[in-house]
């Protein structure tokens, strides 16, 4: 009996999220129903796909070659229902994006959308962590995220109009009325940042390091939007892309006169994903928009 397309399914699916709760949840099926069938699969061949060790689980020697025949098998079927789906002119299909902001990826998808009007797309939003985690697991096909690694071959990406970094204050703060400050002057106060994992307060956090500080008191917030409203409270100062200081009358924007804070944007995917038509038609449009940054 030839073996069970939905057997292969459920052990990708656990192979790729790590987890037999998020595979389940990706599939729509109930755990149970997941487990048996990896269960069944390994019984029918008497081998073992995965080690559990309580809650985590970790492939088997033959479980990691499993898992990368099952990559290629299921980007295939991708791929075949895209070329399918390209066959219409584009008049129907699903872009899925991943971003760190909306600021960047909103007026891109709404050109593709009147270019396309016949594409679905879904967006979610995450940090530079998260981020590579969905592209390299393919549950996003194309992510707006800072510096990526350039050293990564699996990565095809587009650089963007550069941003800087800059500090920001509730317009009661004593610091409202000044045009800039500068590291040594912010490192004496308290930075509301974001979570570690973003890419924002990497950048700040270096720039820093190598002016030789430390930072003594930081708040962090999970969210931008969480820093934003910290901020205009008065809880401390904090940092955001220049562009993304969405206009506030509760704020006020403070350049940081002696670092280079510079905020680099990219669309980026999998190299193999570029085969897919929705995705490559919004990548050429992306890099049609930004003619200067590609160069």
């Amino acid at each position: 009996m030839p073996i069970s397309h939905a057997h292969l399914r459920s052990f990708h699916a656990v192979a790729t999220h790590g987890s037999f709760t998020r595979a389940a949840e990706m599939l729509n099926i109930t755990q149970p129903t997941l487990s048996g069938q990896v269960k069944e699969l390994e019984e029918r061949y008497g081998t073992k796909l995965f080690l559990r060790h309580g809650r985590r689980i970790e492939l088997t020697d033959i479980g990691k070659s499993a898992f990368g025949i099952t990559r290629l098998m299921f980007r295939h079927e991708e791929e075949i229902e895209h070329l399918l789906q390209s066959a219409r002119a584009l008049t129907s299909g699903l872009l899925r994006v991943g971003a760190d902001s909306p600021y960047i990826a909103t007026p891109l998808l709404a050109q593709f959308q009147r270019i396309y009007p016949g594409i679905q797309i879904s967006i979610q939003y995450g940090n530079s962590e998260q981020l590579m985690t969905w592209i390299v697991s393919r549950r996003c096909d194309v992510a707006f995220m800072p510096n990526i690694p350039q050293e990564d071959e699996r990565l095809f990406s587009i650089p963007l109009p550069p941003d800087r970094l800059v500090a920001f204050v509730s317009q009661d703060h004593d610091w409202a009325e000044r045009r800039s400050v500068t590291i040594e002057e912010l490192v004496t106060q308290r930075i509301v940042l974001r979570e570690k994992g973003s890419r924002t307060r990497s950048i700040f956090e270096d720039a820093v390091a190598q002016a030789g500080h430390v930072l003594h008191d930081v708040m962090e917030i999970s969210g931008r939007e969480g820093v934003r409203e910290a901020v205009a409270a008065g809880f401390g100062i904090g940092v955001v892309a220049e562009n993304e200081l969405v206009a506030d009358v509760r704020l006020r924007a403070l350049p940081v006169s002696n670092a280079e804070l510079v905020h680099a944007e990219y669309a980026v995917c999998l190299r193999e994903m570029r085969s897919l038509r929705v995705t490559d038609a919004f990548l050429e449009m992306i890099q049609n928009s930004v003619p200067a940054a590609a160069e």
